[in-house]
């Protein structure tokens, strides 16, 4: 699947798969596979940028994934997240979408949400907000069908 059927069907916080088609490396060859692994891989969809056009560019849109924390002893040092644009040549794949009753807890800012965090229910949504400080968390529940593409547009795709 291209970027742009990501970026129009995948609700936030679904499992997106993306690959360049490459086979992979072998383990001996750790610049050749590291370059590899920035290309193929999986992360949570937790932002959707939209078009820009300016006068001195134009920006396609796009979303971003997130795709690790690091750190140690319950305390996260390093949160990797990497935007791809409406144009990248990667093969994306929805591979999970957020279950019916699951709980987004976003984080709103200019006017866009980002996903900081899947709950399984609102309980564990409202206790892992009294953990972490995101003073304008909303809740947002997840539904049985959204983002799913109507049938006539798995054709089309």
């Amino acid at each position: 699947m291209s970027a742009r059927y990501i970026y129009d069907h995948a609700p936030l916080g679904a499992l997106i798969h993306f690959s360049d088609g490459t086979p992979r490396p072998p383990e001996r060859h750790r610049r050749k596979l590291n370059d590899w692994k920035n290309r193929n891989g999986a992360g949570r969809l937790i932002a959707k940028e939209p078009p820009e056009h300016r006068p001195t560019y134009s920006f396609p849109g796009g979303f971003m994934l997130h795709m690790g924390d690091f750190g140690g002893a319950g305390t996260i040092v390093l949160r990797v997240r990497v935007s791809y644009s409406l144009d990248s040549t990667l093969a994306f794949e929805i591979a999970e979408r957020p279950r019916a009753g699951m709980v987004r807890v976003l984080d709103r800012w200019a006017g866009r949400d980002e996903l900081v965090h899947l709950a399984a229910d609102e309980a564990a949504a409202n206790t892992w907000l009294t953990h972490h400080g995101y003073p304008k968390a909303v809740l947002e529940v997840v539904i049985d069908d959204e983002g799913a593409p109507r049938p006539d547009e798995r054709r089309a795709a």
